[in-house]
């Protein structure tokens, strides 16, 4: 297996779901639906640049 083929979207939501507890799953979409939800409708600009910079901090590719 390549580095390309272990380091897909699919294979970490894979991985996830193998080693979470339900609980911690629910808790995890809760979280990413809150910041979806700030960055669409909190359009003031120093807030929506500092989730911006979060979600590149945490790892989430945005452009």
């Amino acid at each position: 297996m390549t580095v390309a083929e272990s380091d897909t979207v699919r294979n970490r939501v894979r991985i996830a779901q193998e080693t979470m507890t339900p609980g911690q799953l629910a808790a995890l979409l809760a979280f990413g639906a809150a910041i979806a939800f700030a960055l669409v409708f909190v359009q003031e600009p120093l807030v929506h640049d500092s989730l911006h910079d979060f979600r590149h901090a945490a790892g989430i590719t945005c452009h």
